[in-house]
């Protein structure tokens, strides 16, 4: 008995150490600092934003029909009776959650490029806006960032003014995806939708609309400052028969977030890209970022480079039921020349050289 019990001692014994040894051995190891803390969670909330716009769509709606052919069909059948009798919210101002724009994951979001709002001029609550937003990037992720987070402090910046932000009509169609971007603030890029923000929303509403679009993505690299703005004179007009002043704004920055493979004009790749622009509204990019665990490695994470968004002086627009071309063509040119302004007036503060130009097509 003796003997056992000093066995088990000498075991006990030798366990404690162990335990000893171990615990010295993770309290001598490095652990991570809070700067390593907020690299990581700056790069998680920059990968969930990513996957939501790439993947949550085509994944819910697979998944839609997927459960069609299973005992749990009658979830797809009560979501599709949903969205027949939902299906004119986005047309009608969405159905925003605030908490969304206050969700912590923001500020990780923009700290991790970092981006920032300047403010140049006051907008009035008591008229609405269309704020031009250029360039459109890869993502719009200066313009996502600013006009549906509150974490660069728009709100604050101008006050009594509600800010959203115009993307392709057909995301609404959706499964999920049209919930998680209505809950934004986000709302198609049709006259109806935008028509209703500027007359039956009241006043105190700033509607960005990435003017350059799909067609202008494709020529997006870093270096390259190119719009597709001379013959986008739609906003304008809606501007006119809505009241709604004009406003430029420039995300500076913005075509430094990924490298694109652009293919020559004429060539066959650029005619798919072409085609695809004209049958679904979008055109796909050959783009690549940085990798998920290491900036060296190539991925769809975009690199971090500093975003910021100048927002510029309005340009004062009347209200014309019916304008005329000419007319249209007068404060096209207007917008244009104010965009000019802030451009020029504010690149060598951001990035650029004083010899680098902005070049509208």
């Amino acid at each position: 008995m003796k003997t056992i019990i000093a066995a088990y001692s000498q075991n006990l014994s030798g366990s404690r150490a162990s335990v000893h040894s171990a615990l010295r051995t993770l309290l001598a190891a490095p652990w991570p600092s809070q700067r390593d803390v907020r690299s990581w969670l700056q790069l998680l909330s920059v990968l969930q934003w990513v996957l939501s716009f790439l993947l949550l769509g085509p994944v819910s709606l697979l998944l839609l029909i997927y459960l069609v052919f299973t005992s749990f069909w009658p979830i797809s059948a009560l979501y599709l009776a949903w969205i027949i009798l939902d299906w004119d919210t986005p047309e009608r101002g969405g159905r925003r959650l605030p908490c969304l724009r206050r969700w912590p994951v923001w500020r990780h979001f923009r700290d991790y490029f970092p981006v920032k709002l300047v403010k140049t001029h006051d907008l009035s609550p008591s008229h609405n806006y269309i704020i031009g937003s250029h360039p459109h990037g890869i993502l719009c992720v200066g313009a996502f960032c600013n006009f549906i987070t509150g974490s660069t402090g728009f709100r604050e910046m101008f006050p009594g003014i509600q800010p959203f932000l115009t993307t392709l009509a057909g995301n609404f169609r959706l499964p999920l995806f049209r919930e998680y971007l209505m809950s934004g603030g986000l709302c198609p890029v049709t006259r109806r939708a935008i028509g209703y923000l500027l007359s039956q929303n009241g006043t105190g509403n700033a509607v960005a609309i990435v003017i350059g679009g799909a067609a202008e993505s494709l020529s997006c690299r870093p270096g390259v400052t190119t719009l597709i703005l001379k013959n986008r004179k739609g906003f304008v007009r809606m501007a006119l028969q809505y009241g709604a002043n004009l406003v430029p704004s420039f995300s500076f920055g913005e075509n430094d977030l990924f490298r694109q493979v652009v293919f020559e004009e004429g060539g066959w790749m650029r005619s798919i890209q072409l085609r695809f622009q004209k049958m679904l509204g979008f055109a796909p990019c050959v783009f690549y970022g940085r990798g998920v665990t290491s900036v060296r490695s190539r991925g769809f994470l975009p690199y971090a480079r500093p975003i910021t968004t100048v927002v510029g002086e309005p340009v004062t627009v009347p209200k014309i039921e019916d304008p005329s071309r000419e007319t249209v063509d007068m404060y096209h040119e207007m917008y244009v020349r104010s965009l000019l302004k802030l451009f020029n007036e504010n690149k060598t503060k951001y990035g650029m050289a004083e010899t680098d130009e902005l070049h509208i097509l």
